[in-house]
């Protein structure tokens, strides 16, 4: 009897109700945890994927928009009357997907990328071995806002009623986007997988096969 009440008064006394306490304390620290990284996990996953949504717009804008260019360009052979309406009819078009669609996307892309690298603590690893693919991307990011902003200067050129360009310049220049767009999907499906001089020989023969695809194009053109 005296041996039961002892235990009875060893398993609730003071140390073992502390060392329960300390457990439960350490259970409940732990979920919280394993809760935050969890909604942390899922913040960083919409984030990407609202990142995704303007990088495609945007591509829609960069693709669509030398289209226009070209379009413009070409109804200056038309005779006045129709060139004066096409050009007023491209006018309204190309403003409302520029300022409507493109800028806002490129802005919205820019604002969101590096949030995305922030959440995936990305800008740890840039610099080392596992994230030079993530260097190599930015690179060619950048030179795509330069891009985009050679195509806003054609834009502005354009609207004065400034045509510096020919039809068949403006369909080369247009294909520039399609080698951004396959170098920086490569670089962020593909990764440091991704062999850097067999990916610039693939640019290099990408960009060779949509240059001679313009040039069998005005070839066409002409013999018609």
């Amino acid at each position: 009897m005296d041996h039961r009440i002892r235990s009875r008064k060893y398993r609730n006394g003071p140390l073992i109700q502390k060392i329960k306490n300390s457990k439960w304390k350490i259970v409940r620290t732990g979920f919280l945890v394993l809760n935050f990284d969890f909604h942390i996990l899922r913040m960083y996953q919409y984030l990407k994927a609202i990142h995704i949504i303007f990088v495609v717009t945007w591509f829609a804008g960069i693709f669509y928009m030398p289209r226009f260019f070209i379009y413009n360009t070409e109804a200056g052979e038309k005779p006045d009357i129709e060139k004066n309406i096409l050009r007023k009819q491209f006018a309204i078009m190309m403003r409302r997907l520029w300022i409507g669609i493109t800028w806002p996307s490129a802005i919205l892309t820019l604002i969101f990328g590096p949030v995305v690298m922030g959440y995936g603590h990305w800008e740890k690893t840039i610099f080392e071995p596992a994230g030079r693919w993530l260097l190599i991307k930015l690179i060619f990011v950048i030179f795509l806002y330069f891009y985009f902003i050679s195509l806003h200067r054609i834009y502005k050129q354009q609207l004065r009623g400034i045509f510096k360009y020919t039809s068949q310049q403006l369909r080369i220049l247009n294909e520039v986007a399609t080698i951004f767009l396959v170098a920086i999907v490569m670089l962020a499906v593909v990764k440091d997988s991704m062999s850097l001089i067999w990916g610039l020989i693939g640019l290099l023969g990408l960009a060779i096969i949509l240059l001679s695809a313009v040039t069998i194009y005005k070839i066409m053109r002409e013999r018609k």
